[in-house]
C-alpha cells in the first residue's frame, strides 16, 4: 500500500487525511474509498475537471498526463504546473501529498448546461 496525504480542505476534509492507497487505482478512486468525497461529476470518465487535484509531493512518480487530460486541465480552476485530474492519475508505489483546490467547476451541480 502507498500512502496519500490529503492536505486540509475546508469542506471535504477539514483535518486533512492520511490514507493507505491501493497502487494501480486512481487518486480519485483511492480518496473516495477512504471517505474523502472528491467531486467526480463525469463518473471518472475524463470528461470534466471536478476531480482536479494538485500533487504537492510525488508528482514526478505519476505517469504523464495524456492529451485529453491536459486539454481539460486547461479549464480547471486554480490550475498549477503539478495539477492532475484525480480520475486519471494512477497511484504507484511512491507516497503522494495532494491538495484539493478550494473550488471546482461543476456545471451539473451549478445547474448550467
Amino acid at each position: 500500500m502507498t500512502q496519500i496525504i490529503v492536505l486540509p480542505h475546508v469542506e471535504l476534509c477539514p483535518e486533512g487525511a492520511v490514507i493507505e492507497a491501493e497502487a494501480g487505482k486512481s487518486i480519485c478512486e483511492n480518496l473516495l474509498s477512504n471517505g474523502v468525497e472528491l467531486e467526480h461529476a463525469c463518473e471518472m470518465s475524463c470528461a470534466c475537471t471536478t476531480c482536479h487535484v494538485i500533487v504537492r509531493e510525488g508528482f514526478n512518480s505519476l505517469e504523464p498526463a495524456e492529451e485529453i487530460e491536459e486539454d481539460l486541465l486547461d479549464k480547471a480552476w486554480g490550475l498549477e504546473p503539478n495539477s492532475r485530474l484525480g480520475c486519471q492519475a494512477i497511484v504507484g508505489e511512491t507516497p503522494l501529498v495532494v491538495e484539493i483546490p478550494r473550488y471546482s467547476i461543476n456545471r451539473a451541480k451549478e445547474g448550467k448546461k
